[in-house]
């Protein structure tokens, strides 16, 4: 039976074939995914988002696929975390975040660690999804970075939402976290305290994030007519140990830097202990900035100044993007970096 002819520019051409979602989604001006919840009868659709689709729908005469709706009707309540990140506080955060985002919804949380340069990562999160039957999984740094696992994703018709330091796919699947923000800020509280060798310890290459700290770290520098000497920038790992060994070469130099800005607050803590084994006073002798505000950045001595990312709230948002329940009015400035200045800055030595 073929569908009603439709008139106006709204529906010009459909008269001539079947109707797609695609069709539907266009002409409602929503999302694919949007469309799809409201077929399914997802209760995470605004009111009247759903009168709009449901008008469209009645209008162009669409008829959902049944095998595709089959499919869909079999996936379970669940949701997937899936991680490579080295930090276990980032994970912890991560999962309470998304936990408070499901809160009332009746979807539950899986987490599935995993190596991504593993030549296995592709068919192990495939088997990890398909085994669970999951509604939909997030991606955290750095798998999040990964286009062939998004690209997955969509071929085994799995929502899914990236968490990363910036856009690296379409608005509805990305919560981007604007690292180069937070490098920036570090640079610009540094260098309102009068520092000058400035170094910097960068997380692993692999990891976007550790190129977008070290960008707004350089970025501020250049405001300031300065630039960051290669000989002070260490490479790291994201762990408490690869802080202390690059901070021990850093502070080896001829002209060591008077201020250490680490890529993350664990490779921080590093920076200090390094700092006490050489003698030197924090911030007397060198003042040293961390990046994230976990835990363990206001119980250690001295307490750290850091750069805040508020990854509880990036949990909660991309469970809520995931589940259609994200409130766009909420204000974006929730998720950007931002300093908290403690004790372990201070003005450069005399």
């Amino acid at each position: 039976m073929k569908p009603p002819r439709t008139q106006g520019a709204s529906g010009e051409g459909l008269e001539r074939r079947r109707p797609t979602i695609n069709d539907v989604a266009r002409l409602a001006g929503v999302s694919k995914k949007t469309v799809s919840r409201v077929i399914n009868g997802s209760p995470f659709v605004r009111a009247d988002t759903r009168e709009r689709i449901e008008a469209v729908i009645a209008e162009t005469g669409y008829a959902p696929d049944p095998q595709a709706r089959g499919l869909a009707f079999r996936r379970s309540f669940l949701i997937g975390l899936i991680y490579d990140n080295p930090n276990p506080q980032y994970v912890v955060n991560m999962q309470n975040g998304l936990l408070d985002g499901m809160r009332g919804s009746g979807f539950e949380l899986v987490v599935h660690p995993c190596e991504r340069g593993d030549p296995n990562v592709l068919p192990e999160i495939r088997a990890f999804i398909e085994r669970q039957k999951l509604f939909g999984v997030v991606l955290t740094p750095s798998v999040s970075e990964d286009d062939r696992i998004a690209e997955l994703m969509d071929e085994i018709g799995c929502e899914y939402v990236r968490v990363a330091s910036v856009p690296l796919d379409e608005p509805e699947h990305m919560i981007e976290t604007k690292d180069r923000l937070g490098g920036l800020e570090a640079a610009r509280h540094l260098i309102a305290l009068g520092h000058r060798r400035l170094a910097f310890i960068s997380g692993p290459p692999t990891f976007r994030s550790s190129h977008e700290r070290l960008g707004g770290f350089e970025d501020g520098l250049a405001e300031a007519g300065l630039a960051l000497d290669p000989r002070h920038v260490a490479e790291g790992a994201y762990t408490f140990e690869s802080g202390i060994a690059a901070a021990r070469a850093l502070l080896a130099l001829d002209r060591r830097p008077t201020a250490i800005f680490a890529g993350n607050d664990e490779m921080a803590a590093g920076v200090l202990q390094a700092a006490r084994e050489a003698g030197l006073s924090v911030p007397g002798d060198l003042s040293v900035v961390g990046f994230d505000d976990f835990q363990i950045a206001s119980r250690i001595w001295p307490a750290l100044t850091t750069i805040r990312t508020p990854t509880r709230e990036i949990g909660r948002l991309a469970a809520e993007k995931l589940m259609g329940r994200e409130d766009e009015r909420r204000d974006p400035k929730q998720r950007l970096p931002s300093l908290v200045v403690r004790e372990s800055s201070g003005p450069v030595p005399k």
